[in-house]
């Protein structure tokens, strides 16, 4: 209908009859729902009942058209398949690499790309930006105009990769419009899509993200979520261990060393938690989290989704303690 309205801030349907439901508004004159004005004024969240198979259906619609991709991944939060996005859409697609500015500034963006380059996945460009220091955000645009093949740019990527954060920033930089998604750290923030117009022959078309059932976020209480999502550079932490020593980070997470020779572990995680070390059989710290054991080669990650990563040098057999279901897996270092 021509006189339905949409949330400026999540794309959802507004509507004023049940407050329970998604898009509720007092007033149909609003732009926003209740659900964004709470989290932009008042930092409260409501959980919502979208399921992944309705935003794998908006991917399958970009699928049907013939429009450039950005698809959009978080460095310190790089999904196990990061060619799953292509079981949806083949479109031509840029791989746009966030959150630079949380990284170390010593790492060498050009390594951080060969890594990309390196896994396989079908790409016509690649950059890597941070939309909080204003980092490549030309490049990107000029990169946007070299590839696309419509004024129509869609956005895709998983929850809290930075989408909105990209957009939002592009809008400052190009666009005339006062315009504003709403970003959180929390999963489900955009909720359906949300056509901003950045230029006269540019459209950026933000997708709901993915939620990663395997992310530790969605199984702690928001203060934690506020410690586990870094707000600046991370000054990295280095620990040489040997067999019989524990690391552990209170309430999250706890890491065993059971075999191997004497060998660092450097963690790439937000400078707001705090890392405590025990030998193992004084430890008593988080053994009812669910345990699994890992063997990690020279030169690998061990990655605990939605916290972080960890670097090794050495082999090592590792037992890792942490909610049944977060996803742990081993990869090749990235760094």
């Amino acid at each position: 209908m021509d006189d339905e309205k949409y949330c400026i801030g999540c794309g959802i349907k507004l509507q004023d009859s049940n407050m329970l439901f998604e898009g509720y508004t007092p007033d149909l004159t609003n732009d926003i729902c209740s659900r964004c004005f709470k989290l932009r004024n008042y930092g409260e969240y409501q959980i919502t009942t979208k399921s992944n198979e309705e935003y794998i259906d908006i991917l399958k619609s970009v699928n049907e058209t013939k429009d450039l991709v950005l698809y959009v991944v978080d460095l310190l939060n790089v999904q196990k398949d990061i060619n799953m996005i292509r079981n949806y859409i083949k479109n031509r697609l840029i791989l746009v690499l966030t959150k630079r500015d949380l990284l170390p500034r010593s790492i060498n963006d050009e390594k951080l790309k060969n890594y990309f380059e390196n896994l396989g996945l079908d790409y016509q460009d690649i950059i890597i930006i941070s939309s909080d220091k204003n980092y490549n955000i030309d490049e990107l645009l000029l990169m946007i105009k070299k590839h696309k093949s419509s004024k129509n740019i869609y956005v895709v990527g998983h929850t809290n990769s930075g989408k909105s954060s990209l957009i939002n920033k592009m809008v400052k930089n190009y666009s005339e419009e006062n315009y504003e998604l709403t970003i959180s750290p929390l999963p489900s923030t955009t909720l359906n899509k949300v056509n901003i117009k950045l230029t006269d022959d540019i459209t950026l078309i933000d997708t709901p993200g993915l939620v990663d059932r395997g992310s530790i976020v969605n199984y702690v209480d928001f203060d934690l979520i506020k410690k586990i999502n870094p707000k600046k550079e991370i000054n990295t932490i280095t620990y040489q261990l040997k067999k019989g020593q524990t690391l552990f980070i209170p309430q999250l997470f706890r890491m065993d060393y059971v075999e191997g020779d004497k060998n660092s572990f450097t963690f790439f995680m937000s400078n707001d938690l705090e890392i405590e070390r025990k030998e193992t059989n004084r430890c008593n710290e988080l053994t009812e989290l669910s345990k699994r054991t890992i063997e990690v080669g020279y030169n690998q990650d061990i990655v605990i989704n939605g916290l972080g990563f960890i670097k090794t040098i050495e082999k090592a057999k590792i037992d890792i303690y942490v909610e049944t279901n977060v996803e742990v897996f081993v990869r090749d270092s990235m760094i």
